[in-house]
């Protein structure tokens, strides 16, 4: 299955047919990312109810921590 991740095409298993388990495979820890869904901002809860197919688009934001 090709999905394009944060504008770059990549190839993951078409086994991979949930949001939930392509942000793991992807090597993301769930409690720290954002994810944009085909444009939309998904919160954490909606990714296992979420399906994923071939040409959707993901953009994934790692949050980081830190300040003065």
């Amino acid at each position: 299955m090709q999905l394009k991740v944060n504008g770059e095409q990549r190839n993951l298993d078409a086994g991979l047919t949930r949001l939930n388990q392509v942000i793991e495979a992807l090597g993301h820890h769930p409690k720290l990312v954002v994810v944009e869904f085909n444009g939309l901002i998904l919160t954490p809860d909606l990714w296992a109810q979420q399906t994923v197919k071939d040409g959707d688009s993901l953009e994934i934001v790692t949050i980081v921590g830190g300040g003065s």
